[in-house]
């Protein structure tokens, strides 16, 4: 009894911390003008300054506190012992809100008493927004860390990186609010960002590998995506940064300052529209660092939440807000399970002439007629055959995003390498893997399955690869190269991740 007593009335000096903060935000904002003000801040005398910060946010934005997260404005007080994963806010479409002091303290206050009871009483009337309680709620139940986003010019390994090289315009994101699409590649497939971006609608963070003479088209490609496309989703949403070797460093580094004053030529084709065969890499013979791409782009995200993924896989649109609300919603499995959790999203493939589907509903009706198939189904089926797959295909969409299956990388599955929404806490990928080596993410998928995640595959959401039913091409050269790659795995690689990570009975490369 004496124990009821005294979390009701912690629970209640927590409503009344909130209520103060809330009112707090309110009284500012009231007093400031409306729209977004820039405050330049230097980095370094070798960096260029202006940081991207709001000092005044959307009005959505004044109902979560803005300080680091701390004790006393913790909602969720783990009374059920468990706690969710990490997860945040997009920015594809946030409710606006007309909740007032007294009612978001009453909502509050319901959300702290049910939690003692695990009821859920979030409001969400639409899941394709974000409303401000949903909000409120995702910052206390993430206690993730805000980031700046540098310009910064760093050493990585062998490689040079620019990091934040040219930034979205997007502004200051606190960590809660959307989920960060992580990607890579060479300047000649940047042609894959506007269906990316048009369908995530949220942060994307891109590494490009620009050694040598990739450079300038690779600064003109960034110009031209920025400038020629006819919206500003770009501009809004995408985030460069440029790495390469310190044996292939570019003759000159234009300062985007510079470059992104001058409006680039649209009349022209675009610079990444070219024969792969012909650029300095390739001229080269360079191996792709893949991993080191994957890393950069990871590492520069600022929002708790991320989905590390491949240039060429768009995903299904409203993903964002979806995946979000169903992290506040925090319904089994998500509230019962203590282990580590990633979020596997089922990736498939469609025909070079066909639209790329927007619902789960359209995707399984072009998997009925054979205009789509399971991703590399004719290169490496295990390597994406994930639990419960053909149930996936065969299950009905529905109106919200839940966990439709809690599987693990053992047994069949033991070779799948999934591509799934986590946060900077799961492990990184080994950089001393190529992408023509083959295998470059099976030494994470190897920690991930020791450390015993789960793999919560999520019901309607999907990747598909750009148009085109890739077949298995037999490369010579490649093949020589996967060889030597996976000795080199085998013998070096892997006793190191059994020392360092220890082994589990089922968990294999």
């Amino acid at each position: 009894m004496l124990n009821n007593r005294r979390n009701f009335v912690f629970r209640v000096s927590i409503v009344i911390n909130i209520a103060v903060l809330l009112y707090a935000a309110m009284h500012l904002s009231s007093n400031s003008t409306t729209g977004v003000d820039w405050v330049p801040m230097t980095v370094d005398g070798s960096e260029r300054s202006a940081e991207f910060r709001y000092l005044n946010r959307e009005e959505m934005r004044n109902y979560t506190d803005t300080r680091p997260p701390d004790s006393s404005v913790r909602i969720l007080e783990e009374s059920t012992s468990q706690k969710t994963p990490s997860t945040m806010p997009t920015t594809n479409k946030t409710a606006s809100s007309t909740a007032s002091l007294p009612d978001l303290e009453k909502k509050l206050t319901g959300l702290a008493d049910a939690e003692t009871s695990n009821v859920t009483v979030l409001e969400i009337d639409d899941e394709d927004a974000l409303n401000p309680m949903t909000l409120a709620y995702l910052r206390t139940l993430l206690q993730c860390n805000d980031k700046d986003m540098p310009a910064q010019t760093l050493q990585r390994g062998e490689y040079w990186v620019l990091k934040n090289f040219v930034r979205a315009d997007h502004g200051f994101i606190q960590c809660h609010e959307s989920i960060t699409y992580t990607t890579h590649a060479g300047f000649e497939f940047l042609d894959n960002v506007q269906p990316l971006v048009e369908r995530w609608m949220a942060p994307v963070s891109l590494a490009i590998h620009a050694p040598g003479a990739d450079m300038a088209p690779t600064v003109n490609s960034i110009r031209y995506l920025r400038d020629c496309l006819g919206n500003d989703l770009i501009k809004q949403f995408v985030t460069f940064h440029v790495f390469f070797s310190h044996k292939h460093v570019p003759s000159s580094i234009p300062n985007p300052d510079t470059f992104l004053q001058t409006p680039y030529n649209c009349t022209v084709k675009p610079p990444y529209d070219v024969n792969a065969n012909s650029t300095y890499m390739k001229a080269k013979s360079l191996l792709y660092p893949v991993n080191v791409a994957r890393n950069v782009a990871r590492e520069a995200a600022v929002t708790h939440f991320i989905l590390p993924s491949d240039i060429e896989l768009y995903p299904s649109p409203n993903l964002v807000p979806r995946f979000l609300n169903m992290i506040a919603r925090n319904a089994k499995p998500l509230s019962t399970s203590s282990k580590p959790r990633v979020f596997p999203i089922s990736i498939f493939e469609v025909g070079a002439k066909v639209q790329v589907p927007s619902t789960k509903t359209e995707l399984q009706a072009m998997l009925k007629n054979k205009t789509a198939i399971p991703f590399h189904k004719f290169v490496c089926p295990n390597c994406h055959n994930i639990p419960q797959g053909q149930q996936w295909i065969n299950s009905s969409e529905t109106s919200q995003m839940d966990v439709f299956h809690v599987g693990k990388r053992r047994g069949k599955f033991v070779h799948w390498e999934p591509i799934f929404i986590g946060t900077h806490q799961d492990p990184y990928y080994d950089e001393r893997l190529s992408w023509e080596g083959k295998q470059d993410k099976m030494t994470q998928g190897y920690i991930l399955c020791v450390k015993d995640y789960d793999f919560m595959i999520l019901n309607n959401a999907f990747l598909i690869h750009k148009p085109g039913i890739k077949h298995y091409v037999k490369n010579t050269k490649r093949d020589t190269l996967a060889s030597r790659q996976s000795l080199y795995i085998k013998n070096i690689i892997m006793p190191q991740l059994k020392t360092l990570f220890g082994k589990r009975n089922g968990c294999a490369l």
